[in-house]
């Protein structure tokens, strides 16, 4: 695909935004229960499914990269989570936000890096390999940054549990990305057992009876790890669907297709649209009283992530390519992670509500950002 066709293609995704939030807002109770049940039980499965397939585009490689460049990935982690908890819990002051939406405005600069940021630096003509690197590892670390920073900025706003906040990333994010590490050697391995019928019925069957056994088991004896269980069961659901496809599309029918990357991005976007709308549905009044100043909120923190971020890499002496990837990993943060934990930690619409507004202006910004940085020609020679 063409980069011009990948950048209308990256205008999809807001505008796709605008459509739900927009439903939301005027029939709220369309994203609210069905059937008896309060949709907000679909945000956390919703969030492990996109993390699923994003670990499906990664493997060993892109971790290993960290000891090929660990300069640049070094620099782009400590600008990372050093200038977007500190930037939004500024914003959260001079904005005199109350308690929650202001932890939310805290904790959407706090959390790791949006995977739409790789397609963004392809975009730029910045540094993909360093971008997927640098998401990876973020992702990796926000068990730990996340919590700390929530802790430090926000818990005099709103309670803040450490352990329930880290072992809550660890099932929405660390499980599901290695579920789908596992699921990238299987649908992309060049091992013969990757392309045999009974080995991949075999697999399938096992995870699924995996996922079973895991839904039934009693995980008390983990301690705060039995939160895990959810993203155990859907992890070896996923790889056992997964394999299956797989055996269905590419070895019975012999389809070469990587059906897998045009279902990625239909499913990434449909779950976090409707994880936008439901939480929108909720915070309605919310919205309405505070959207506008949420709005410049997320306007002037992505502006800071890109800016202190490019200027970050600059000062570090990184080449212009390296330097504009930084800045994209920097501003653009993971909403549907921030979105997961103000549900099902804080347990609060209100902390969504500033990842449900930042989420889709970061789509926005970084697709300009991106056409700007486009039309000008990189200079390879690091600063002097």
């Amino acid at each position: 695909m063409s980069r011009d066709a990948s950048f209308l293609k990256s205008l999809t995704f807001p505008a796709a935004v605008l459509v739900f939030v927009a439903a939301s807002i005027a029939r709220p109770q369309l994203f609210g229960v069905w059937f008896g049940a309060d949709l907000k039980i679909f945000i956390v499965p919703l969030i492990q499914i996109i993390t699923f397939g994003m670990g499906t585009t990664l493997s060993a490689k892109d971790f290993g990269r960290v000891f090929k460049m660990p300069w640049p990935v070094l620099i782009g982690l400590v600008l990372h989570f050093l200038i977007m908890p500190l930037v939004g819990f500024s914003i959260a002051m001079l904005f005199g936000f109350e308690p929650e939406v202001a932890a939310g405005v805290i904790l959407i600069g706090s959390v790791s890096a949006g995977v739409a940021s790789n397609l963004i630096s392809y975009l730029a003509n910045g540094n993909v390999a360093l971008s997927v690197t640098m998401t990876a590892c973020s992702t990796l670390a926000a068990p730990v940054m996340t919590p700390f920073w929530m802790k430090t900025l926000a818990g005099k706003l709103v309670p803040i549990d450490f352990l329930a906040m880290m072992f809550s990333i660890i099932d929405m994010i660390i499980v599901p990305i290695f579920a789908g590490l596992a699921a990238n050697k299987i649908l992309y391995g060049r091992n013969q057992w990757t392309r045999s019928g009974p080995v991949l019925a075999g697999i399938a069957a096992g995870c699924a009876a995996g996922a079973a056994a895991a839904a039934v088991l009693d995980f008390g004896f983990l301690g705060p790890l039995a939160k895990i269980k959810g993203g155990v069961v859907l992890g070896f659901g996923l790889i056992a669907a997964v394999t299956l496809a797989k055996l269905v599309i590419n070895v019975w029918r012999k389809s070469a297709r990587r059906w897998m990357d045009k279902a990625l991005p239909l499913v990434s976007m449909g779950g976090i649209c409707f994880i936008i709308a439901i939480i929108t549905a909720r915070s309605r009044d919310l919205l309405l009283h505070t959207g506008v100043l949420l709005i410049g909120a997320a306007m002037l923190h992505n502006l800071a992530g890109y800016t202190f971020g490019y200027l970050g890499a600059r000062l570090a002496r990184l080449s212009e390519r390296d330097c504009r990837t930084v800045a994209i990993e920097v501003g653009m943060q993971n909403g549907g992670l921030a979105s997961g934990i103000a549900m099902d930690v804080l347990k609060s619409a209100g902390a969504a509500l500033a990842p449900a507004i930042f989420g889709p202006w970061m789509n926005i910004s970084g697709s300009l950002l991106a056409g700007w940085w486009r039309r000008r020609p990189v200079n390879e020679e690091k600063p002097a």
